[in-house]
């Protein structure tokens, strides 16, 4: 129990987010309505999405500096969690915007930058099953990982506030927490962040486990 606290505490954060998300109250706000409850969902995955990808890049150096596969294993597991929620704030993003902005992927600096990062990231795993040699995959794999981390930055933070963009925080917007949120939806808001972060943390290390497990049935056979 004492090293699963973090897990309850992510599955408590995530359904009382979920919870407030449909059912508690919100502002009256100008275009967004309703819909600023996505708020509690869209942001998280990104989030989410950005902390097993640091947790990859941390990993993938280690790899190089250890040799160890274990490490290699975390930092591609890493990944494949990330992919789902990127995937999962990909849609989410693509329904607000169906609604607010009238079209699902309009052309903005922010959807056009995650779209090219979200291809990075699976051309990284395609990488990975080219390369059939474990240490030459595991390098290759750990420098291309180290290097697609700071390009998403630039493509998915940096780039959209040199530029004009539609999202908040971006190309001149304010921020959700300047404009939109109300100190009832802030806590909820990051309640909703450290849940989801803990849950992906919580999928990375099962499927890890998976992963080693598999490893040590082939070794076996």
């Amino acid at each position: 129990m004492r090293q699963s606290w973090w897990k309850i505490l992510g599955l408590v954060m995530v359904a009382a987010s979920i919870v407030v998300g449909f059912l508690g109250p919100v502002p009256a706000l100008f275009l967004l309505h309703e819909t600023i409850r996505n708020v509690y969902f869209h942001v998280p995955m990104w989030f989410a999405m950005f902390a097993l990808y640091l947790i990859s890049v941390i990993y993938s150096i280690r790899y190089l500096n250890s040799g160890r596969m274990n490490d290699d294993l975390i930092a591609v597991e890493a990944v494949n969690t990330g992919i789902v929620f990127c995937i999962i704030g990909l849609l989410t993003g693509m329904q607000w915007a169906n609604i607010t902005w009238g079209m699902a992927w309009p052309n903005d600096a922010k959807t056009n930058g995650s779209a090219i990062a979200t291809l990075m990231y699976l051309a990284y795993l395609v990488l990975r099953n080219a390369l059939e040699e474990e240490q030459k995959r595991g390098k290759i794999s750990a420098i291309y990982n180290i290097f697609a981390f700071p390009i998403m930055i630039v493509l998915m933070y940096i780039m959209p506030k040199m530029t004009d963009s539609l999202h908040p925080g971006s190309g001149g917007n304010g921020t959700f927490g300047d404009l939109d949120m109300d100190n009832q939806m802030r806590p909820v808001f990051y309640m909703a962040i450290i849940g989801w972060i803990l849950i992906g943390v919580w999928i990375c290390t099962l499927r890890y486990r998976v992963r080693l497990l598999e490893n040590k049935r082939n070794f076996i056979d």
